[in-house]
């Protein structure tokens, strides 16, 4: 079954409020329209990310979950001096299977981010889960002798956010060595992020060849779901911003179009993330 493994649900600001400190807001975006727009290219799981302007409320991530059930697995954000282990072992329960470090959002996590992952680490190891990381790439460059030693599963966001670095620079030698490790992942999403164009539908070839190369067995695919604005659009919470005009369809079409593989493209949209997040057979 096909899994999109990076989306992220916004619910009514009334029942669902966003953060003071957020620099746009958000509008609403549920499950339902998430699960309409899938429906035509044959996925069906999801994994869903807690936003930045959510903060460590998790809510209507869980209550995206119970409503998915075996179908969804879940990305939380946590405070993990404050949050009981009691409130971890509901979250699992709930198809929670990892912890969101953001160091890349105007809402962010503060401090390095070789301690900020070791704090979650702790807390992912006793649970079974992982640590997922959203940050440029000279953040995760700068961690790289910490992110080697995990005792958990690492996954990096949206290529890693490689911005003008090159497979072949320094640092896009590090990522890719980083990569190479048997417990680290990688998103294949929102190319849009990586690029110039702000709606940039394909992969760049070169740092997916390289990417694919280094971890073909753990590569998985993502939308980014509802495509939240560029950052340098998120200037006031005053209004609502708008999202990316994009097409869930064009996104998946041209990324298969771009693995040129059925097979790999099957197990980047099915096989590694049924291991990844533990989905059911």
């Amino acid at each position: 079954m096909r899994c999109d493994s990076h989306v992220h649900l916004v619910g009514p600001i009334g029942q669902y409020p966003q953060l003071a400190s957020r620099t746009y807001t958000a509008d609403v975006a549920t499950l339902k329209q998430l699960e309409t727009v899938a429906a035509a290219r044959a996925v069906r799981r999801f994994v869903i990310v807690q936003p930045s302007f959510y903060g460590a409320d998790d809510t209507l991530l869980l209550d995206g979950l119970r409503l998915l059930g075996a179908r969804g697995r879940g990305v939380a954000v946590i405070e993990p001096e404050r949050t009981p282990v009691r409130t971890l072992a509901s979250y699992a329960r709930e198809g929670v299977r990892g912890l969101r470090l953001n160091l890349y959002s105007p809402i962010r996590d503060k401090g390095p981010l070789a301690e900020r992952f070791m704090a979650l680490a702790g807390v992912a190891h006793d649970l079974g889960w992982h640590v997922e990381i959203i940050a440029p790439l000279s953040h995760i460059v700068a961690a790289t002798a910490v992110l080697a030693q995990s005792r958990v599963p690492l996954v990096i966001d949206h290529y890693g956010l490689y911005a003008t670095a090159r497979p072949e620079d320094a640092e896009g030698r590090a990522l890719l060595e980083l990569l190479a490790m048997p417990h680290v992942w990688m998103k294949l999403s929102a190319p849009y992020r990586v690029s110039r164009d702000h709606l940039a539908t394909r992969p760049d070839p070169e740092w997916l060849a390289a990417m694919l190369s280094a971890a073909p067995d753990r590569c998985v695919w993502g939308s980014d779901w509802p495509h939240t604005p560029p950052l340098d659009e998120q200037k006031t919470r005053e209004k609502i911003a708008p999202y990316r005009p994009l097409r869930y369809d064009k996104l998946v079409d041209d990324f298969l179009e771009a693995i040129g593989s059925a097979d790999l493209a099957e197990r980047i949209l099915s096989d590694n993330p049924a291991r990844l997040y533990a989905f059911e057979a």
